[in-house]
């Protein structure tokens, strides 16, 4: 397929995707994401790996167009922790004595 990212064309396929994000960890996702076989990678770290451009020259809406297209499946945001869960700061305060709040 072909698609356009940072003024660049690109002739992706599904396969060629999946075998260059083979063996790469995922980073924390934070933003938009793409699920590439069993992982949810950031799409801009999929963007840079895919393109070999820095993250600073395309969108993430660029990188989820084309991951859409080719099937993959994107997600808008991370998923929120339930409410009254709480953050890895909290437990941690919690276990060294102190209070710590949102």
């Amino acid at each position: 397929m072909r698609c356009v990212i940072a003024r660049y064309p690109f002739e992706l396929t599904k396969d060629g995707v999946l075998a260059s994000m083979k063996g790469i960890t995922p980073e924390l996702v934070t933003g938009e994401s793409v699920t590439i076989g069993r992982r949810r990678y950031p799409v801009k770290q999929v963007g840079q790996v895919i393109t070999r451009q820095d993250r600073r020259d395309f969108t993430s809406g660029e990188v989820v167009r084309a991951m859409a297209r080719l099937g993959f499946t994107c997600h808008a945001h991370p998923d929120a922790a339930p409410v009254g869960v709480p953050t890895p700061l909290q437990s941690a305060s919690a276990l060294l004595g102190g209070t710590a709040t949102p």
